[in-house]
């Protein structure tokens, strides 16, 4: 039996999933932008709910999210709650195991103030203002906000099996359909484990969900124990989405993990980390970004030992000195602390510069300890705000009570204060003590959300292709332990099991440089490579809504009556309608309503909040022009639908309801068509800024580990020592040397760069593209003109993925854009995909394009 995910595939296939729409009223609700799987996550929720499919769950529905920690779970609870609201739910019972998510999650869903906030300042559904309502019990709970209960599932469990005054009773759930949230799900399955479903918190949970057929209970869990049979057999038909750890750094929205194993002692390894956590600092100061990097201390098995790791701790701040700075300097072999050294040299910080500064950092009052509930209850707020410009903790002391709920982005370094191999594993099998430490590592791989420029995705990584880049330590979590192989082996195989850690033995770092040769020449010291940017859309020129594609200047709208008739199955049992039943219709224009309902509706829909017309519409001058004028409302008219009666009787509700669904209409026609952004005009930078010697990362295994030396070294045209790129690729070289001495007959200066993901070019619509070779060659006769041509091979399975990069391309290659810097002129183009089966089309293709472009 297929897995619930597996089955939404096979039976709406990915094509359907993908034109699955998530209303509006999702997305301006949410306050955080939606990550792609975060969207799917509500696609197949809404799939499931509402189509019919052979394998569809039963009612009440019992689903599951699958989703790695840190992927951003809460968010779609949020958004599965808009949803349901909309569908009519208006309570919601959310319960955890520990009462330190219950605080966090409260401040997540019902604190405006609060860093994490979920909501917009304002949630509207349906041109209502909702509000998030927390209430002890369903009495108290309203039938117009979203109401939600918070508990611990064992208080949960206690209250429904020991009634008591103004707890959740099971009559609660009889005569009100509930959505159940569950987090940290995989707590809710000893039932099912044991087989003593009977008694359990798992057994409370499904006699709550029993008690209403709409009931709907949505668990969310990021270990779902796919070993265990009855598990399987429990949850296969119920997870909904598998988004797991591996997923998540795969498409880059972790960090990366790296082990810093030394023979150091204690002190030396708390000294080493403190010296690369101010590295982290400075480096990011330095380019003005807020980072205050966190370090976590970890004891082994007990709170005494953490409590002694913090008083040592704080002794060692008290004497900290230059002396054990220099001697970490002297002694250390690992290279990003030799690297860090560099940069301190580099900004002229002396030893006793970094000693002072690691004093201030790390003084008393900026270390917390979350060493049992009661702490950890009480650091809550603090604990899941260390981002915050106001939160000085920098130091957190703990033995595991951190491992679940606990929300941290700026976590870079986990300290093991203790040595040796865990106990508890074998040959085969990891030790809980290494499972658990594993765990820890993985919510510290949140990734620290951070921009230079328009365009870079703020959650994701940017330095996966350059690992030299200095700014890869902004990217990197650093777990320090004594050098033990046994035990970092262990350690390794639980990070690569969870997904969040490759395995470095499978991987291989290799130098890629600029040929010497190419180093010389007057391209590579003068010239220019062009390419646009990211910018935010600007809407200067809209000055009506059909500038914005919005294309309907009439709706319709039926006023609501009592008119009906009685059938059965097989006759009409009542006469046709008379004459007062025949529906009629009258159009009105919005210039005919007072201005007082229109001015009611505007203000009821957020998106018409005059700061929000101005961005979209800045030639509107007021709130009245936007009435009145007929390139805005002014224009529009409604067709009221009634018998004559009604059409002779409206009220001002009735024009109130018409137009705020004419506004409706307009808005969701508006937002399909908007792009947050569009690419600039051209802009140029000298070749040498751009293109540099770099080292990357590959899989030993794969067809990208060889550089194809027999093509690539000797030729000057080739810019790069080698070509790590795919296949497909390789091949498109393969060809170009076949082709070059033809090309060097018309053209001089040529040269074909590989793209190391160096630059982008954005079309109209704001996407990003980066092609994967960039070749110059300039005319030897004519014009002299230095083309700059566009190059992606690409392979058969991702053609029509892709198809937009073709598109562009070809508008890029139809443009014919010259552009004169200095004294030379460049034109822009493109060409086609190059595929190896249709490579004498593309060499076609190609030839046209430069002889096209010479003529």
């Amino acid at each position: 039996m297929a897995y619930l995910y597996d089955t939404l595939i096979k039976e709406f296939g990915k094509r359907e999933v993908a034109r699955t729409e998530v209303p509006n009223y999702i997305t301006d609700n949410i306050k955080y932008d939606i990550r792609p799987y975060q969207e799917e996550s509500f696609k197949r929720f809404m799939l499931c709910y509402n189509e019919d499919f052979d394998a569809k769950p039963n009612k009440p529905f019992h689903l599951l999210y699958n989703m790695a920690t840190g992927s951003g779970k809460t968010l779609v609870m949020a958004g599965l709650m808009l949803y349901l609201y909309e569908k009519g739910y208006r309570n919601f019972l959310f319960f955890v195991n520990s009462n330190n998510i219950i605080t966090k999650t409260k401040d997540n869903f019902l604190n405006p103030q609060a860093s994490k906030y979920l909501f917009s300042e304002k949630i509207v559904i349906d041109n209502k203002e909702i509000l998030i309502k927390d209430v002890d019990n369903f009495e108290e709970a309203d039938n117009e906000n979203i109401n939600i209960n918070f508990t611990t599932i064992q208080q949960l469990h206690i209250d429904l099996n020991n009634t008591k005054e103004n707890s959740v009773t099971y009559e609660d759930f009889k005569d009100k359909k509930i959505a159940l949230i569950a987090d940290e799900a995989h707590h809710l399955s000893s039932g099912t484990k044991s087989g003593k479903l009977f008694g359990s918190w798992e057994g409370t949970v499904e006699e709550i969900l029993k008690q209403n057929y709409d009931n709907i209970l949505l668990e969310f869990t990021a270990t779902l124990d796919y070993e265990t049979q009855s598990i399987v057999e429990k949850y296969q038909d119920k997870v909904i989405q598998k988004y797991d750890l591996a997923q998540f750094r795969i498409d880059k929205y972790s960090k990366e993990i790296n082990l810093i194993r030394s023979l150091y002692d204690e002190q030396e390894r708390i000294i080493q980390a403190l010296i690369l956590n101010l590295y982290r600092q400075e480096i990011a100061t330095s380019i003005n970004i807020n980072l205050k990097p966190v370090i976590l201390f970890k004891a082994k098995r007990t709170i005494k030992e953490s409590e002694e790791n913090k008083e040592n701790f704080h002794n060692l701040i008290d004497d900290f000195s230059a002396k054990m700075v220099e001697n970490i300097k002297k002694t250390s072999t690992i290279g990003i602390v030799q690297k860090a050294f560099d940069f301190f040299a580099k900004i002229n910080l002396s030893s006793n510069d970094i000693a002072k500064r690691i004093k201030s950092i790390f003084k008393e009052e900026n270390c917390i300890s979350a060493n049992n509930d009661k702490e950890a209850e009480l650091n809550q707020i603090k604990l899941n705000t260390l981002e915050d410009e106001n939160n000085p903790i920098r130091a957190v002391f703990a033995v595991q009570k951190l491992n679940e709920g606990w929300d941290v982005l700026n976590l870079f370094d986990i300290v093991r204060l203790y040595e040796g191999q865990n106990t508890g594993g074998t040959n085969t099998t990891i030790g809980k003590t290494t499972l658990s430490e594993a765990q820890l590592i993985g919510r510290g791989a949140r990734y620290f959300p951070f921009k230079l420029e328009e365009g870079q995705d703020l959650y994701k990584r940017k330095y996966d292709e350059d690992l030299s880049n200095d700014l890869k330590v902004l990217e990197e979590l650093y777990y320090h332990t004594k050098e033990d192989n046994r035990y970092i082996s262990e350690l390794k195989k639980a990070l690569v099991e969870s997904g969040i850690y490759e395995d470095e033995d499978k991987s291989i770092q290799l130098s890629l440089f600029l040929k010497p040769e190419f180093k010389k020449t007057d391209f590579y010291k003068t010239g220019k490579v062009i390419f646009n940017k990211k910018i935010e859309k600007s809407y200067d020129n809209v000055k009506s809504f059909s500038d914005l594609g919005v294309s309907k200047r009439n709706i319709s709208f039926t006023l609501s009556s009592g008119m009906g008739k009685k059938s059965s199955v097989f006759f009409e049992m009542e006469n046709p309608k008379s004459n007062d039943e025949v529906i009629k219709e009258r159009d009105v224009k919005i210039s005919d309503i007072s201005k007082h309902i229109i001015r009611y509706a505007l203000t009821q829909n957020p998106f018409y909040y005059f700061e929000n017309l101005e961005r979209y519409f800045p030639n509107t001058k007021s709130l009245s022009n936007f009435i009145d004028s007929k390139e805005y409302l002014g224009g529009l008219e409604i067709t009221l639908r009634g018998t004559k009666t009604r059409l002779d009787e409206i009220s001002n509700f009735d024009y109130l309801l018409a137009v705020q669904k004419l506004l409706q209409t307009i808005e969701s026609e508006i937002k399909s068509n908007l792009t947050e952004y569009e690419g600039s005009e051209y802009i140029n930078k000298n070749v040498h800024e751009v293109f540099k010697d770099k080292e990357i990362k590959v899989y030993k295994d794969s067809e990208r580990a060889d550089g194809q030396f027999d093509v690539v070294s000797e030729p000057e045209w080739y810019v790069y020592n080698a070509n790590y790129g795919t296949s497909e690729e390789k091949e498109f070289v393969k060809m170009f040397a076949r082709r070059f001495e033809q090309l060097e007959n018309n053209f001089e200066n040529i040269y074909l760069i590989r793209n190391e993901r160096e630059i982008k070019i954005i079309d109209k619509l704001g996407r990003a593209f980066e092609p994967d070779f960039v070749l110059f060659c300039k005319q030897k006769a004519g014009k002299e003109l230095t083309y700059q041509v566009f190059i992606e091979p690409k392979g058969n399975h991702l053609k029509a993925h892709d198809k937009w990069k073709e598109d562009f391309l070809k508008e890029i290659r139809e443009d014919k854009k010259t552009i004169e810097i200095d004294s030379d002129n460049y034109l822009i183009t493109g060409v086609p995909f190059y595929n190896n089966e249709n490579e004498n089309e593309f060499k076609e293709t190609l030839e046209n394009t430069l002889n096209n472009a010479n003529a």
